[in-house]
């Protein structure tokens, strides 16, 4: 069973400390949702999971199967399994995003990124199925993309790579519902497929679509509640301001 685990872990950026001591688990086959205020430190938490050079680990550790990737390049957490989304993804119009694709398939199978892929062929049809033009896939990574169109790509990555463990940094941004609804359907077959996959949104929007096995919510850098699909309700119906104060956070 693949397994990521984020140890106490405690992340820095020029000098100031943004995460102070956050742990979790995310395992095979299983969703988790990841909630929080705005600046609670839940974008940190992913850029130092995907081995942003920026966000200094100064303390704790990341395990995936057990072995720690605290100190790999972004890639090699890649061909490991990992798959990162993120909330505002950079465009890279010079790089068609089918040949994106193909690149990644490749870097995972190990093969030379260059080298045809049979299975690209696949991702015109998860296109169809997750409302997204085709010729997006002929254009360049993001050239012209809306922020839905974004994150249908970024799910389609993921389809397509089938990753040990799949993290999405609010997956539901710019999207309406039938969008949610298409992306939502999406990562039920990755996990369905035995994939992790944990996705942190503001709102409980998208949790009415695709029911969480845990739900941790952050706040000042810290994880200061975990449980159910009932905590992203709460959430929903009161605010988090009020659900803090009801538990002591704050």
């Amino acid at each position: 069973m693949a397994v990521l685990e984020v140890k106490d872990l405690h992340v820095a950026v020029e000098g100031k400390k943004i995460l102070k001591g956050v742990s979790l688990a995310i395992r095979s086959g299983e969703i988790a949702a990841l909630m929080g205020p705005n600046g609670s430190g839940k974008s940190t938490l992913f850029q130092t999971i995907a081995g942003n050079p920026r966000y200094e680990v100064v303390e704790g550790d990341i395990l995936l199967d057990g072995v720690s990737i605290r100190g790999m390049a972004p890639e090699e957490r890649f061909a490991r399994g990992l798959f990162v989304g993120f909330q505002s993804p950079i465009a890279v119009p010079e790089v068609r995003f089918a040949f994106l694709i193909q690149a990644m398939l490749n870097k995972k199978a190990g093969k030379k990124l260059g080298d045809a892929n049979p299975r690209i062929g696949e991702a015109y049809k998860l296109a169809d199925e997750l409302g997204l033009r085709r010729d997006v896939l002929n254009r360049g990574t993001g050239a012209g993309f809306s922020g839905g169109e974004f994150k249908r790509a970024e799910v389609l990555l993921a389809l397509m790579v089938r990753p040990s463990v799949a993290i999405l940094d609010e997956p539901d941004s710019g999207l309406d519902v039938d969008g949610m609804a298409a992306i939502s359907k999406a990562l039920a077959r990755l996990v369905e497929g035995g994939t992790g996959v944990l996705i942190s949104t503001h709102y409980a929007r998208i949790l009415r679509f695709l029911e969480p096995d845990r739900v941790y919510v952050m706040f000042d850098g810290r994880l200061v509640l975990e449980g159910g699909p009932e905590i992203a309700r709460k959430v929903e119906e009161s605010g988090y301001e009020r659900i803090f104060k009801e538990s002591g956070v704050i």
